[in-house]
């Protein structure tokens, strides 16, 4: 199975609620999207999106987190494939948005806080979206935090890091088993 196809399998598991998520099964085909928009993404903007992810779901040991997912590349070709041009510009404007509440709340930018620093301030933007939702009229744009995170989520668990790492992982399924025993903390099944 491909990365596009486990994305797609992805998005129709969440009932498509992943923003975008018809492109997904479209093939990440957003019309009239400017063909270069990747290109506005620099190695300064990757960093600091796997810095976010990685904050969301770090490291721990039994698993790589978000930057050895490269989750920062992820959101870098979903942002420029498959969003439509007005949800690219808030993703983008997002990343500068994000850095600015950091200066707000620690006088320094994000790159440069602890990691407990770093929780605290996704986990106030976190707690932003939710009252951004509860007021959201449909033609008001996605927060670009809910994107960031959305973009991490999808990135990490279709990454072969979250595959194989976080989720229980069989190479080659075996034969059904619907009575299969599960016992409590075991990894979900990523195939």
């Amino acid at each position: 199975m491909n990365r596009r196809q486990a994305v797609s399998r992805v998005a129709l598991l969440l009932g498509g609620t992943i923003l975008g998520a018809e492109f997904f099964l479209s093939g990440c085909k957003a019309p009239n999207n400017d063909k270069n928009f990747a290109d506005n993404f620099t190695e300064k903007d990757i960093a600091f999106l796997n810095e976010v992810a990685e904050t969301i779901i770090p490291t721990t040991p039994d698993s790589g987190g978000g930057k050895a997912a490269k989750v920062g590349e992820f959101m870098k070709i979903m942002v420029a494939d498959c969003y439509f041009e007005n949800d690219q510009k808030v993703f983008y404007a997002g990343i500068e948005k994000l850095n600015q509440a950091s200066k707000d709340q620690f006088s320094k930018g994000f790159m440069n806080l602890s990691a407990d620093d770093r929780t605290a301030l996704l986990t106030k933007l976190n707690d932003e979206v939710k009252e951004y939702k509860k007021n959201k009229k449909k033609e008001d744009p996605t927060h670009y935090f809910d994107m960031m995170k959305q973009l991490t989520l999808t990135g990490y668990f279709t990454s072969e890091v979250g595959c194989t790492q976080a989720l229980r992982y069989e190479a080659v399924p075996g034969r059904y088993d619907g009575a299969m025993d599960y016992k409590k903390g075991d990894k979900a099944w990523a195939t």
